[in-house]
């Protein structure tokens, strides 16, 4: 295994850390990193490389205000031409953008290729007193944030700059000078400031709004600190002092882990953490530039480099870059060490001797073998040699402990076989990414706390469009959330760079996606007009199939007439509806009037609109039309929905006029009437004090009868010339209702009743008194009397004129009316009358 071992280091008990070179870098001979100020993104991630205004005379690339964006193999990947002012930090967001951060607070955001895709700013306050230092940090919950120190020495902050909101932090004592350092540990849920000015240290706490002063505990009295570095999970803090002492411990400060003498007290170029097992610290003196590893237990580790290195900070390790190589520093893992440690026993290493004795046709493969089941504990040693492959950077070593892994499985029954095709499939795909054209150096622990998406939308935003979509395929991920994802993504970047004919490039993007599950044509047509390009974006939209995204974005690119057809063709209402609006509030009357005419569908949901929402719009709309009919009846429809008698009167005689000029003869003599009873009912109004508002004809002589205004009633029946019947049937109800029966006799001898008197009888029946029906009956005809005699409840009535009419139907029914002991008398006596009848024939 020494093989396997020979660059570990040992750095506490049973603690190794190694050094893996990741690549040779392409910039070799044309970048001296010493010369530039370096801001590398974590999980393997881009390298920005900007002129460091100190040493701008040792500079040998012409252009002295560029930034330069290269891969982590050191391939050039884009370059900003900077004429934006003084730059005072720059770093990496959690999702891969460049952050600069000027001296009067601007904040610009670039992507991978060096294009400015958001300006926001650290407020007034900040612009007003300038910004000394600045700090980049990533929250748990993978926000990127920015503090910063102006020139008043006051803190501010922002914990997402996705959603910018500046809180000023509280202010430090006596704080008249830049502190000798701070930095920033971001909680879940509260962002703090640790900031040391000369020995003395206080925490600022975003929640808490107040300075409060911490101590840890040196072992010699110390003047300064110097340098703070903060672990990766923001659960560790390191600090160096002016006396050259470094402590670790918790980020409370409240337990220390050990203190160790450096030798050193110069202020180190770096001070990082690697994972969150130890510290690295790095000085450049003269020739020689040190980098000293230091443990949690005082246990130590030194390196000479003979070129400038920068280090970056890693979850599980610490990436070191310099002019030739990029190299990984880091704890050999837990697993890789059970395998691989001289003289290790574990089940895990004597499986791996175990299935190199089988290469080796030995028959000592069965005896490890034995060894271990004896235990019973091969299936920790499978699991065991599937992560330390995972953890390797070999492909020869991970073949290697894969095979070790299979050779056990064969061994256990009924074992799962997901986790060894899935560290399979992950191992492809990590050697996939590593390769120098992708240059994302990216290990097994990284890629499992940033999941395979994150992965595949790092890809998408390198624009290796085609790789992703391979490891999609490969992993068998579902198309909406792999594949068609990133098919969205390209067509996206192709409208935006695209230069042919918008009807080529939009043939060739539909081509290319096709019917793929999860593509949105519109969301593409959408980007192409944010870019700049109008005519692609409706050529796009023809490969939509959903009107419902179709029709909205026609709308944004003015495209009236055709949003108006792909709504109708949908049969949807609400965007018709949405697309009549649009036309509403953006054409002149006449020419939305003009327009809206051209589609008969939108023209009837138009006019029903107005109806219900609108009836003064309506009535525009048949003024147009020159409509005159249906403009009357808008003027009418108004009449009914007011309370005012003037409004009424005068909307009443708009439809009169309207009427007049369409020649409805009916509708003109309908509505002058309308005009007439509505000075009647003003003047009723004014002389009985009642509310004669909305009556009908009907119901206002109704009225009148009610409160015995015979005359008027009377009056209206002339003017309106309502029929006799229908006004005798009018006031023998409302007489009869109101129980005025003398009224109803007098009336009933007025004048010979058109209607006959029938009514009056139903009139008397329905209020049960018989006694005046009766004065009635006799003048019923006489082919009605038998019937209204039943209907009063006179049987022995009905019975005399049945028998005097000889009829032996009407007997027999009004026999059968006959309950009870007191119609026993009538009933007797039709018998008798039935059969002196029967008799007589």
């Amino acid at each position: 295994m020494a093989l396997y071992t020979a660059d570990w280091t040992p750095l506490g008990k049973n603690v190794y850390y190694r050094k893996i070179e990741l690549y040779s870098m392409q910039w070799v001979d044309k970048v001296n990193i010493s010369d530039f100020v370096v801001a590398a993104a974590p999980f393997g991630g881009p390298i920005a490389l900007t002129q460091d205004r100190k040493k701008l005379q040792k500079v040998q690339i012409a252009n002295k205000s560029n930034i330069y964006i290269f891969s982590a193999s050191g391939q050039v990947i884009s370059t900003i031409k900077w004429n934006s002012g003084p730059l005072v930090h720059m770093g990496w967001s959690s999702s891969e953008d460049l952050i600069c951060v000027l001296e009067d607070g601007t904040v610009l955001l670039y992507d991978l290729f060096g294009n400015l895709t958001k300006t926001t700013s650290m407020g007034q306050d900040v612009k007003d007193t300038k910004v000394l230092e600045c700090r980049i940090f990533n929250s748990p919950k993978f926000y990127t944030g920015i503090a910063v120190l102006t020139g008043a020495y006051n803190f501010f902050l922002v914990n997402n700059i996705k959603d910018p909101r500046l809180r000023k932090m509280a202010s430090v004592p006596d704080l008249d000078a830049p502190p000798s350092s701070w930095a920033v540990i971001a909680e879940e849920r509260n962002t703090k400031l640790l900031v040391a000015k000369d020995a003395t240290l206080y925490m600022l706490s975003q929640n808490e709004g107040k300075c409060v002063q911490v101590t840890p505990t040196f072992n010699n009295k110390i003047n300064a600190v110097t340098e703070i570095a903060v672990s990766c999970n923001n659960q560790r803090v390191a600090l160096f002092s002016d006396s050259g002492a470094l402590w670790m411990g918790t980020a409370s400060l409240e337990k220390k882990f050990c203190e160790f003498d450096t030798q050193c007290k110069a202020r180190p170029q770096q001070l990082v953490w690697c994972g969150s097992g130890a510290v690295v610290l790095f000085w450049q003196v003269e020739v020689e530039n040190i980098m000293l590893v230091i443990g949690p237990e005082k246990d130590f580790m030194n390196d000479i480099f003979y070129t400038p290195i920068h280090l970056v900070p890693e979850i599980d390790g610490v990436r070191i870059i310099s002019n030739s190589t990029h190299e990984l520093l880091q704890k050999v893992p837990d697993a890789v060490t059970d395998v691989f440690r001289i003289g290790s026993l574990s089940p895990s290493a004597i499986l791996l001797e175990a299935s190199n004795e089988f290469r080796r046709h030995s028959h000592k493969a069965d005896e490890y073998i034995r060894m271990i089941r004896e235990k019973d504990e091969l299936e920790e040693a499978v699991e065991c040699c599937l992560k330390a492959a995972g953890h390797e950077f070999q492909p020869s070593t991970q073949k290697m402990l894969l095979r070790a892994a299979s050779f056990g499985k064969n061994f256990i029954p009924d074992i799962d076989p997901e986790p060894f095709v899935k560290m399979c499939q992950t191992l492809r795909v990590l050697n996939a990414v590593r390769v120098n054209v992708i240059g994302l150096p990216i290990t097994y622990t990284q890629l499992e706390f940033l999941t395979t998406r994150v992965l595949l939308d790092r890809l998408v935003l390198r624009r290796h469009y085609q790789y992703a979509i391979c490891i999609c395929q490969y992993l068998k991920i579902p198309d909406t959330e792999g594949a068609s994802r990133i098919l969205d993504h390209w067509a996206c970047y192709k409208v935006k760079r695209t230069n042919l004919d918008p009807s080529q490039t939009a043939r060739v993007i539909a081509d290319k996606l096709g019917s793929t599950p999860g593509i949105s044509y519109a969301e593409i047509s959408n980007k192409a007009m944010d870019f700049g390009h109008p005519s692609l974006a409706v050529k796009l939209l023809d490969y939509e199939t959903r009107a419902s995204e179709q029709v909205p974005l026609l709308i944004k690119l003015k495209q009236e007439t055709q949003a108006m057809f792909k709504a109708i063709e949908s049969g949807d209402t609400d965007l018709i509806y949405s697309v009549i609006r649009y036309l509403k509030t953006t054409l002149s009357k006449g020419d939305f009037h003009m327009k809206i005419r051209q589609f008969p569908v939108a023209h009837s949901l138009f006019l029903k609109l107005c109806k219900e929402q609108e009836p003064e719009l309506l009535r525009e709309n048949y003024c147009q039309e020159s409509d005159f009919n249906s403009e009357g009846h808008c003027f009418v429809t108004e009449s009914y929905q007011t309370k005012r008698v003037e409004k009424q009167s005068s909307c009443l005689q708009e439809a009169l006029n309207s009427y007049k000029k369409a020649k409805n003869d009916f509708a003109i003599q309908i509505t002058e009437e309308h005009l007439k009873l509505l000075k009647y009912q003003t003047t009723f109004e004014e002389k009985f004090h009642e509310d004669f508002k909305g009556l009908s004809l009907h119901q206002t002589m109704k009225q009148l009868l009610v409160h015995r205004e015979f005359k008027h009633a009377d009056e209206l029946r002339k003017e309106f010339k309502v029929p006799d019947k229908r006004f005798w049937w009018l006031q023998i109800t409302v007489l009869a209702d109101g129980g005025d029966w003398l009224e109803l006799e007098k009336f009933s001898k007025s004048k010979k009743s058109p209607i006959g008197y029938e009514p009056f009888v139903e009139a008397c029946v329905k209020h049960a008194n018989v006694y005046e029906a009766k004065k009635y009956l006799s003048k019923v005809k006489e082919e009605n009397k038998i019937k209204y005699c039943i209907k009063a409840g006179l049987l022995e009535d009905a019975a005399k004129v049945a028998f005097e009419k000889k009829d032996v139907a009407a007997l027999n029914q009004i026999q059968g009316l006959c309950h009870g002991v007191m119609d026993r008398t009538i009933s007797d006596k039709i018998t008798m009358w039935r059969s002196q009848l029967s008799s007589k024939r």
